[in-house]
């Protein structure tokens, strides 16, 4: 039987950050970590480096100087669960994030959901407090082989880049 894993570690914003990046729950290796996409298969910092023409991160302070230099924030929706390994469809008993982390420090004015789980927990659980909607992207899991790295790129680009914000079209 599973017990429940409380999110280890804090949403990643400063008070210049304006579009948060919602996960669902940290994987295995983010939890050992204590940050965001630490899975080496996971292509998130390889897509972030790519829509902002800048070599990968490596460490954990590049990756959040990646993050606050363009004005993004990190958070997952999930604050504690019951899940098996790193699996996204093994999330069960969720209780949402404490999302006024991110609403006290930040003016946010577009949500980014990475993947399904994620877009589908914003909207049960966070969205009427954050009073936006959100755009559901396709995960950068090495579980979602539907994407490879470049189209994950092109997707992304436009609403990191904030070209698209108000654009309804859901990938996920």
């Amino acid at each position: 039987m599973n017990s429940r894993i409380f999110h280890p570690f804090g949403p990643l914003v400063s008070p210049q950050s304006r579009t948060l990046i919602l996960g669902s729950f940290p994987s295995v290796k983010s939890r050992e970590q204590q940050f965001f996409y630490g899975h080496p298969q996971n292509r998130f910092w390889k897509m972030l480096a790519g829509v902002f023409e800048t070599d990968v991160p490596l460490t954990v302070q590049e990756k959040q100087d990646l993050v606050l230099s363009h004005h993004l924030a990190l958070w997952d929706t999930v604050g504690s669960c019951t899940i098996t390994g790193s699996s996204d469809a093994s999330v069960r008993n969720v209780i949402p994030v404490d999302i006024g982390q991110v609403l006290s420090v930040a003016k946010i004015s577009q949500v980014l959901c990475n993947g399904a789980l994620s877009g589908k927990l914003y909207h049960r659980y966070l969205e009427s407090t954050v009073g936006l909607k959100a755009q559901v992207l396709p995960s950068t899991s090495p579980a979602n082989a539907s994407f490879s790295l470049n189209q994950l790129i092109e997707i992304w680009k436009p609403f990191l880049l904030q070209k698209a914000a108000n654009n309804e079209e859901t990938y996920a």
